[in-house]
This record gives structure tokens, sequence and C-alpha cells, in this order.
């Protein structure tokens, strides 16, 4: 049975194309620096986002933690948004792994601006942690994109006290897209920036950590540290790079579909969806309709074979990905009447 999945654009399926890639990759040890593979894909994603060096990390959240572990120092203070993935979704990573806690910035869009950093950055007192890194995100969590010039002011901000700047790209390309920017003018505004290949682009494992070649070599070690030193890794980077090379511009293809179903789903009158805020692949939304209704809807749509997450913090997400065909949307919206009915 063929399932439409809208759980994430983590869920998508590497391509056939991918697949033969992975049979025919040249690989060697990792570790020892021996991959051919491997080397070519961290060259390539250094490239595309204007960095000196970058590495492959098995996942987001390593990258964004080797960031944090390989710019601070234990007992630091971080800046970020107080609904970052950094801090929602990341396990208390940054306390335990670099021993730095968190000063969130809250904002009803979730951006960070140059004058929250101005009054986050602690003074040079006793009592106080140091101000150690600044971290960004765009695409954000809640789907909406963050505009370059926010982030240039925060970065020249960031700049002028000496304080570094990582980004958390995860879907750095969706961001571009929705921007009609490159992901180089996104990532120019930061020292580091993370994203991900296995999300939207289909890769079935790892994501990008970037930045100079001496922040490289350190996350380099710091990532052996971590257990994340691999061995015969190119079959991956494979992957990666037909992601690079093949999947990217396809990602304005979700953010067609996104905006199809939520146009459909806004005309529900039970439903409650801010248009302007389908910025990419994402539909965040919420239902007027009794908690027992709204609890049933992941076991009836999975039943039509749909699979969602349950609501969290009473907003259901439908992600659209490479596996979600456009005439796959009158089905979810067919679906989805049927179950609130």
């Amino acid at each position: 049975m063929r399932f439409i999945d809208l759980r994430s654009d983590t869920v998508t399926q590497p391509t056939q194309e991918m697949r033969r890639a992975m049979l025919d990759a040249e690989v060697g040890d990792d570790v020892y620096g021996d991959d051919p593979t491997m080397a070519k894909l961290e060259k390539m994603a250094a490239q595309i986002v204007g960095k000196e060096a970058a590495i492959f990390v098995p996942s987001g959240t390593m990258g964004n933690q080797l960031a944090i572990m390989s710019l601070t120092r234990h007992g630091d203070e971080i800046i970020l948004g107080e609904n970052a993935h950094i801090v929602i979704h990341e396990v208390g990573a940054a306390a335990v792994l670099s021993g730095v806690c968190f000063r969130t910035i809250k904002n009803s869009n979730d951006f960070i601006y140059a004058s929250d950093i101005k009054c986050a950055v602690r003074p040079d007192d006793i009592h106080m942690p140091r101000t150690g890194l600044i971290c960004m995100e765009n695409a954000l969590s809640t789907g909406t994109v963050v505009p370059l010039e926010v982030m240039k002011d925060v970065y020249e901000v960031a700049k002028s006290l000496k304080i570094p700047v990582h980004t958390d790209g995860a879907r750095i390309f969706n961001a571009a897209i929705a921007l009609g920017v490159s992901p180089k003018e996104i990532a120019q505004y930061s020292d580091s920036v993370m994203f991900c290949l296995s999300k939207g682009l289909c890769a079935p494992v790892g994501s990008i950590l970037a930045g100079s070649k001496k922040f490289i070599d350190i996350a380099r070690k710091n990532r052996k540290l971590l257990g994340g030193g691999m061995r015969q890794v190119g079959i991956l980077a494979a992957c990666g790079i037909v992601a690079l090379e093949k999947m990217v511009d396809r990602l304005a293809e979700d953010h067609e579909n996104a905006k199809l179903l939520a146009r459909k789903l806004s005309g529900l009158p039970y439903v409650s969806l801010d248009m302007s805020k389908v910025q990419i692949n994402m539909v965040f939304f919420s239902v007027d309709k009794p908690m027992k209704v709204q609890e049933a809807l992941q076991t009836k749509f999975l039943e039509k074979g749909i699979k969602i997450n349950e609501p969290e913090d009473g907003l259901f997400r439908f992600v659209t990905n490479n596996d979600v065909l456009q005439s796959d949307i009158d089905y979810i919206y067919d679906s989805f009447v049927e179950a609130m009915n």
C-alpha cells in the first residue's frame, strides 16, 4: 500500500538515482580522509554556501551541536529564539555536550532582531555568563522565512561585538527559494551554517556543517569525540551529491503543493489558517471541532493511507515533500473533510 506521508520532509525515500549512486560509489576510510566521494560532497557543499570548508554529519542536530561545541566554551550563554529547533527539539544537548545555557528571544514572528541582540548580550560583569554565540535559523521551524536584511543586521551587530554567529539552515534551500536568493546569500550572514540533505532533498542520511577551515578542523575533532567518525561513508555521500545536483530546484513543487493544500483547507469554516505563513512546504492550522474529533484524525487518516503527526500546542502540521504528488492534494482534502464530519 502506498502511503501519503505528511509527517515531515524527513520521510522522503531516496530516489532511484541515489540508490544507483550508492551502489557505484567509490569509497575509502573517511576518518583517514580517504573517501573520495565524501571529499567531493564536502567541497561541493562548502562552495554552495560560500564557506571555506564543510563536514558531513549524520544529523542536523549533530551539526548544530558541533557548531556550539566548536564556537563556545563551558559556561557561555548563547542567544537564540525561544522556539528555535536547538531549544525545543535537540534534547537539551547544548547543556549536556557544551555546558552552555540559553538566553532566548521572544518575538511573535520568531525572528531575532539586531535590537534584541543589543539588549541580550551580557556586559563584562563578574556575576554574569559570557555571551559566546548567537544562533539564527532560516527557514524557521514555523514554516516561515527570515528576510536577508534582518539576518544582515544581526550579523553586523554580532561582528561589532566580536560574537560568532551560527545559522541552523536545516531547510536553507527552501528558504532560498522562498526568498528568491541563493543559499550563499543567506549563509553569508553567519560564521557557520548547517543544512540537511535528508529532508526535502531526499538523501537517506546526513547533514552538512560549513564554515572556515579552522572551524571545520575543530568540528571534525569534536565529531570524532561524539562517535561521529565514519568509515566507507561515500555510499551516503553519493546520495548527498545527487541531492545537491538534482533535488534543490524541485523544492518549489513542494511549496506550491503546500499552498494548494492550505488554500483548500482555509476555505473550511472550522479551520483557522494564516495563508501568509505558508511560505515553504509546511501548513500549520487549528481546527474548531470537539477534541475527540481532532484526536481521531490521525487514526482515520491512517485508514485512508495518510500519515500525520498529532497536533502540537493545538496546531496540526502537514508537510509536503517529494513523495506527495499534486494529485494527492484533493484526496488529502476530501479525506480531511470526511474525517471532520
